[in-house]
């Protein structure tokens, strides 16, 4: 959680836990993360609260291995991500099956606020189920969505932070337990009133052992 909750390396998390005693080193701490990252990211998605009924699509990174790979992702009205999915285009089908991805975790939007890309209005019209869904096109830089613009930048930090990986399937690891600790630690801590805050964060940490002890 705190690789995620801060902009740390794994050689700043080892620091950390040798300061409580606790020697490894930073190739241990990337063979955990690997192994037990999915397990967390289940937990904590199972225990998020029913979601708004607004959707804010776009291309939140762009690759810089593996080609032209993009990150799209949607957040709620709330800024709670909803999901993140690596892709290597942005055409018809790659926006209808992540479109597809969050129809099969989230109940189906009143609306849906994108950028004026013509795919993803085509992959909705390819979708009978989401023909009832308003479709709200808007220039990328628009206030309505402006949630998924600031969703993007603590992506960003803890990618530059990582330098980069070494393969599509780990980053995607990664973008899903990112995308679930920042849920939980939601609301910012600058946006409460501090008795708020910690009573939010006591919950937090109630919940991140309740998916540790799960994963165990």
């Amino acid at each position: 959680m705190l690789d995620h909750r801060f902009t740390l390396s794994y050689r700043d998390v080892e620091e950390l836990l040798l300061e409580r005693g606790i020697t490894v080193t930073r190739e241990s701490i990337r063979t955990w993360y690997i192994k037990f990252s999915a397990l967390f990211a289940q937990g904590l998605r199972h225990r998020e609260p029913r979601r708004g009924s607004r959707r804010h699509v776009d291309v939140t990174v762009r690759g810089r291995r593996w080609g032209q790979t993009l990150a799209v992702g949607a957040v709620d009205e709330h800024g709670a991500v909803l999901d993140v999915l690596l892709q290597q285009h942005r055409d018809t089908e790659a926006a209808k099956s992540f479109f597809h991805r969050l129809r099969g975790e989230y109940d189906t939007p009143e609306v849906i606020h994108t950028d004026k890309l013509w795919s993803y209005g085509a992959a909705l019209r390819e979708l009978p189920v989401l023909h009832p869904v308003e479709h709200v096109q808007v220039i990328a830089t628009a206030r309505c969505n402006n949630l998924i613009e600031q969703s993007h930048r603590p992506t960003r930090k803890q990618e530059r932070q990582q330098r980069g990986f070494k393969s599509r399937r780990r980053a995607q690891g990664f973008l899903n337990l990112h995308a679930r600790i920042t849920n939980l630690h939601h609301p910012a801590r600058s946006t409460v009133p501090a008795p708020q805050r910690r009573f939010h964060q006591e919950k937090v940490f109630k919940t991140w052992r309740q998916v540790v002890e799960q994963a165990a």
